[in-house]
């Protein structure tokens, strides 16, 4: 059993006899009520999408699935194509790796996830290294308290990262909370 507050992107649980994948979990407590988790998920089976809040301390069925190490090769259009040691590929839709197409980059290593010999989902290094293809010049000045502004990837995402980043710097990213670690070296 796992609680609402352990699961992560990539997790897959059982409710009410359906295995379900977490495609994205999102924590949020306020001051005043209880904290809750905001669900994301996707039916294994159907392939239907269907979103929920639990309470943090909600209990899930947590589903014991098969982990192996990949590379990712390349997208063929549809999916997403990774490579094990022997030369094995598996394929993986879009949809089951909502997270990690913001930090996929080719040769990267991964995690592919499997329930019964079938690929579900794809698990990402929890830090990455990426560089900063555009950002705005840092207002002068302004030093009061940390102050942010945003930052685009690659990859076209965009996360929040200190004044000081310019383009073509090199940051650690904290794939789980899409956060700005610091400098890479």
């Amino acid at each position: 059993m796992k609680i609402a507050q352990e699961l992560r992107s990539g997790n897959v649980v059982t409710m009410d006899g359906n295995l379900m994948l977490i495609t994205k979990a999102e924590f949020s407590k306020s001051g005043r009520n209880a904290s809750v988790m905001k669900l994301k998920m996707k039916n294994l089976i159907t392939g239907n999408s269907t979103e929920g809040v639990y309470r943090a301390d909600d209990k899930f069925d947590d589903v014991v699935l098969d982990h192996k190490e990949v590379k990712y090769s390349y997208n063929d259009g549809d999916n997403y194509v990774f490579m094990d040691a022997d030369y094995n590929q598996y394929e993986i839709t879009p949809d089951y790796m909502e997270d990690a197409l913001k930090y996929l980059e080719d040769e990267m290593p991964c995690e592919i996830v499997m329930y019964e010999g079938r690929p579900l989902s794809i698990e990402i290094p929890t830090k990455v290294v990426r560089e900063i293809t555009y950002t705005e010049p840092a207002a002068r000045g302004d030093t009061s308290g940390k102050v942010m502004k945003l930052a685009k990837l690659a990859t076209g995402h965009e996360i929040s990262v200190p004044a000081f980043i310019e383009i073509g710097e090199k940051v650690e990213i904290d794939t789980r909370t899409d956060e700005y670690v610091s400098r890479a070296k």
